[in-house]
């Protein structure tokens, strides 16, 4: 494993930066085309629940993309020298919807980086903080926890899966049920310029990260479990915490599900009865 100079890469701290987009039609109406029906429902005019993390997506030139098809480490991001790079989980607070037509502004910062020991070996979380505003004022406050893994080795046991509640007894407020092909997954990459190869490279998923499949997207699942809870509790909760269990190999159907606790509602994603992301949302 390479030596992980944490005080230079708690350097990058502080560091921020301002990227600017427009809530154009048409990228709701992707939006709407990739995720419908299972979106909850917004006013006149305003944009769909969690379509901020489509906003402003990095655009590095070709020559300037790393193995996995991110941009390469040292720039705006710390050079984590592990290879592996996941969404961990994250917190959105709205503060306001989007509208259609909006210009929005959203400012970077690497609030965070620590080093941890895992079960899968030594793991990197860097945390973002985003805040995103229109010309009406702040909208959405959003955290972004990113994690970096060691390289996958062969005969490496995969994580023992969390069972998700069971359905009879949980009371659940029904499930969505969501094929996770690889058009999906495609066409949410492509609307996020999400060039990271396991999302669409079988071979390099599985003989270079070391997955069983192409993988599902994270933020994809948290903008599912954000739209069911809204949809369920008949409102759009001031904040949304939500936290990666288990990698969601493409494949198969995979269940959004949740139910009510107390004024809140807690949801998760799950295949074969196994959680992939959980969430909990509420005022």
């Amino acid at each position: 494993m390479p030596e992980i100079d944490i005080d230079h890469l708690r350097s990058w701290i502080g560091r921020s930066r301002d990227v600017e987009d427009f809530v154009t039609p048409r990228l709701v109406a992707e939006y709407r085309a990739t995720l419908a029906p299972h979106l909850a429902p917004v006013a006149d005019g305003e944009a769909p629940l969690a379509l901020h993390w489509c906003l402003g997506p990095e655009t590095p030139a070709a020559d300037a993309l790393g193995p996995d098809g991110h941009a390469a480490k040292g720039g705006f991001l710390p050079p984590v020298p592990l290879p592996r790079r996941m969404w961990a989980g994250g917190e959105v607070e709205t503060l306001a919807p989007l509208r259609v037509g909006d210009r929005v502004v959203r400012r970077e910062t690497v609030a965070d980086v620590a080093v941890k020991t895992g079960r899968t070996g030594t793991l990197c979380f860097v945390t973002v903080r985003h805040d995103y505003e229109t010309e009406r004022g702040p909208a959405i406050r959003d955290r972004q926890d990113i994690v970096y893994r060691e390289a996958s080795r062969p005969g490496d046991a995969a994580p023992a899966p969390k069972p998700a509640p069971d359905e009879d007894a949980a009371g659940n407020d029904t499930a969505w049920s969501v094929e996770a092909n690889s058009v999906l997954l495609f066409r949410y990459s492509a609307m996020t310029f999400n060039g990271h190869r396991f999302h669409y490279d079988f071979p390099y998923a599985t003989q270079v990260e070391g997955y069983a499949g192409l993988v599902v997207h994270g933020p994809m699942q948290a903008s599912l479990l954000l739209n069911l809870a809204a949809a369920r509790l008949g409102r759009v909760p001031a904040r949304f915490r939500y936290r990666g269990v288990a990698p969601m190999i493409a494949g198969s159907r995979f269940a959004v599900a949740g139910r009510r606790e107390g004024d809140g509602f807690r949801a998760w994603t799950a295949v074969d009865g196994h959680v992939h992301m959980e969430a909990e949302a509420g005022d």
